[in-house]
């Protein structure tokens, strides 16, 4: 069987952008994105949360707004090779009648049927019955807060789902868990 895949969203699960401002989270590290004609995004970023994804049984994807320019910023910072990633142009940002996130039907679509995981600071009940109405394989959406991102009981609850697909243990003791990533948030000047 193949690994299932795994949407990565940046902002929220990797950019923990509404942690306290101005105060950037234990183990992190800033970048600036250049965004004519605004001031450049900051963006905190683990640099070892691309060993830790990598380590989990998936085939990784990024679900994002960031889109292909995630490949340019994120992964360099995070230690993630070139990513492929999930168009959204058609439907960036357009609310749903229905409430459900304007990345779900995209994201299905591009699964195709095929298992995945998606982690997204955004996700709601909504997306859950959406997936489990549309989409004949497992899935997990799995919501990660913003204010903390990606933390070690994220990374075993996606090991711990993956291997059920496959009737064994994933490997979760071998992947490379960010340091202080089961630590409360921590702060450093940014």
């Amino acid at each position: 069987m193949n690994r299932p895949l795994l949407y990565l969203d940046v902002d929220g699960p990797l950019n923990p952008y509404a942690a306290l401002l101005h105060r950037r989270p234990s183990g992190y590290t800033t970048i600036r994105v250049p965004r004519e004609p605004k001031k450049p995004l900051r963006v905190w970023l683990h640099p070892e949360h691309g060993a830790a994804l990598l380590a989990l049984e998936y085939e990784l994807c990024w679900g994002t707004t960031w889109m292909a320019k995630a490949n340019r910023w994120i992964a360099p910072v995070v230690g993630l090779p070139e990513l492929p990633f999930v168009d959204f142009t058609e439907v960036l940002f357009q609310e749903r009648p229905d409430g459900v996130h304007w990345k779900t039907e995209t994201l299905l679509a591009h699964a195709a049927g095929r298992p995945f995981a998606w982690v997204d600071d955004e996700l709601g009940p909504l997306d859950e019955a959406f997936v489990a109405a549309h989409h004949p394989g497992p899935a997990l959406l799995h919501r990660v807060n913003p204010r903390i991102g990606l933390r070690a009981e994220d990374f075993t609850a996606l090991a711990d789902w993956a291997a059920t697909l496959t009737g064994g243990r994933a490997e979760a003791e071998g992947a490379a868990e960010p340091e202080g990533a089961a630590e409360p948030e921590g702060a450093a000047e940014a």
